[in-house]
């Protein structure tokens, strides 16, 4: 009988997180997860570092609530806003171990083996190119590397309101991928920084010249995931192990089960929070 007590936690201020979740489900599948997904208040992107702030903490102390010790930030916005407020005024006033951790830090760090002309363009959420997050990560463990950023406001729309094979989407797409490349010709590799982007990366592959890399977060994270639980055991041994997924929506059921299931590409039931 197992002695841990502790699933781990992923949220996401809307659905996108659900593409870095599948990804972790696909590499640990073995834990037991709790899904929390904020839409009630989606868009995070658009509001203020003190807003996404207190919703992102609001959540993360909903899963400690629900006996979570671990949880993951699947979005890009409360990781750039919000994790480090986190990590270094909250979390110190636990008395229990707990840990929270983003989607940033494993793609800054993995970004430097993909250029090779030390180039790197961030397709992100106009919130978290504000930030800053990315151009600052990239520089601590690359800092030869210079980054362009390009702000994308239409893209999460497109892909929440099932448009993303649409017309319409083409003329976005390629309308933010052009103004990205005139800021640097020479940019061999995007970062897709929003986890709602990879529903859109074969309109992103159709409007890019074939020499640019793509990099999607889902599989990176998943994997600096099972890197952070082998090197923190203590961590590791609070994590139960059932294979049990719970999914919580502050939105109604019924629109985010529809919803997840294009991102996860099967059906989900969930459950209705109040926060």
């Amino acid at each position: 009988m197992t002695t841990k007590a502790a699933p781990i936690g992923i949220f996401d201020s809307g659905y996108g997180g659900l593409t870095v979740f599948k990804e972790i489900v696909k590499q640990l599948p073995g834990y037991d997860y709790i899904y929390l997904g904020d839409n009630a208040r989606v868009p995070y992107g658009t509001r203020s570092f003190e807003t996404v702030y207190r919703y992102t903490l609001e959540c993360v102390e909903q899963l400690f609530g629900m006996g979570c010790r671990l949880v993951i930030l699947a979005c890009n916005t409360a990781s750039a806003k919000a994790l480090r407020s986190i990590q270094q005024n909250d979390l110190p006033r636990s008395k229990e171990l707990r840990r929270v951790l983003g989607v940033i830090r494993p793609t800054a760090e993995i970004v430097g083996s993909y250029t090779r002309s030390g180039k790197v363009g961030i397709l992100a959420t106009p919130g978290t190119v504000s930030s800053g997050s990315y151009v600052i990560e990239i520089e601590k463990f690359f800092p030869t590397i210079e980054v362009f950023q390009e702000a994308c406001p239409m893209w999460v729309p497109l892909v929440e309101n099932n448009e993303f094979n649409s017309p319409g989407a083409d003329y976005f797409i390629q309308k933010n991928l052009n103004n990205l490349l005139g800021k640097c010709p020479g940019i061999d590799t995007v970062v897709l920084a929003c986890t709602h982007y990879p529903l859109l990366i074969s309109k992103i592959r159709q409007f890019l010249p074939p020499h640019i890399q793509i990099v999607s977060q889902g599989k990176l994270v998943a994997q600096s995931l099972q890197d952070y639980l082998n090197r923190h055991a203590e961590i590791e041994a609070l994590c139960s192990d059932g294979g049990t997924i719970r999914y919580f929506t502050t939105e109604s059921c019924g629109n985010f089960n529809d919803k997840a299931a294009i991102f996860l590409e099967y059906p989900v039931e969930s459950e209705h929070i109040e926060i």
